[in-house]
C-alpha cells in the first residue's frame, strides 16, 4: 500500500498494490500491519455501504461529534465520486479547508479521513457502490452534518441538482450555525 499526502495533514489517499492476471485482480483494502507500517493506527469497528442510483447525487458534509467523533477509510466498489474531507477543528491551521479526490472501482484509491472533518461525495456516474470503514460505532445523538454548499467552506462540487438531496442535507446548518464541538488538538 501507498499513502499520498494531500492539502490536509492527516487525511491521505491510500493505493492499494493491485495483483492481477487474465482472470481479475486480488488486492488488501485493510490490513493493520501495512496500516501501522505507514504510521495509521486505527481499530476499524463498523463498515457501512450505501448505493446511489444516479450520477449527480451529493451526501453530506457528514460528521458524528465527540465524543463519537468516527475516522473513516473510504472507497468506491461500484462507479465513481469526487469524496471530500473538511477540517472542522476549530484552531486549526487549515480549519474550514476541504481536500478533494475522486475515488472508483476502476482507480482503486482509497481516502483515510481522520476524525475531526466533515466528509462528503458527489457520484459522477449511476450506480455508485460506495463503502467504508469507521473507527466509532454510530450514534444517533453525535450525528450532525453542515451545509453542503456553505460559503466559508466554499467547497467546489460542481453543479448540484437539488432533487437529488436528501432532506438532511438540504435542512443542515452552516458551520457558523452548527453544534460541531471539534477542537484542533483535542480530537
Amino acid at each position: 500500500m501507498k499513502k499520498i499526502e494531500t492539502a490536509l495533514p492527516g487525511v491521505y489517499i491510500i493505493e492499494p498494490q493491485v495483483f492481477g492476471d487474465q482472470r481479475g485482480y486480488f488486492m488488501e483494502t485493510w490490513s493493520t500491519r501495512n496500516f501501522d507500517e505507514m504510521g495509521l493506527h486505527y481499530d476499524f469497528v463498523q463498515d457501512n455501504q450505501s448505493f446511489s442510483a444516479k450520477k449527480g447525487i451529493l451526501r453530506g458534509i457528514h460528521f458524528q461529534n465527540a465524543p463519537m467523533a468516527q475516522a473513516k477509510l473510504v472507497r468506491v466498489t461500484k462507479g465513481a465520486v469526487l469524496d471530500v474531507a473538511v477540517d472542522l477543528r476549530k484552531g486549526s491551521p487549515t480549519y474550514k479547508q476541504w481536500a478533494a479526490v475522486e475515488l472508483s472501482a476502476e482507480n482503486k484509491r482509497m481516502l483515510m479521513i481522520p476524525r475531526g472533518f466533515g466528509h462528503g461525495f458527489k457520484t459522477l456516474t449511476d450506480n455508485v457502490e460506495f463503502c467504508y470503514k469507521v473507527d466509532n460505532l454510530y450514534s444517533r445523538e453525535c450525528d450532525r452534518g453542515i451545509r453542503f454548499n456553505d460559503p466559508s467552506i466554499g467547497v467546489d462540487w460542481g453543479e448540484v441538482a437539488e432533487d437529488l438531496l436528501s432532506r438532511k442535507d438540504t435542512e443542515s446548518p452552516l458551520l457558523a450555525d452548527s453544534d460541531c464541538n471539534f477542537v484542533y488538538g483535542e480530537i
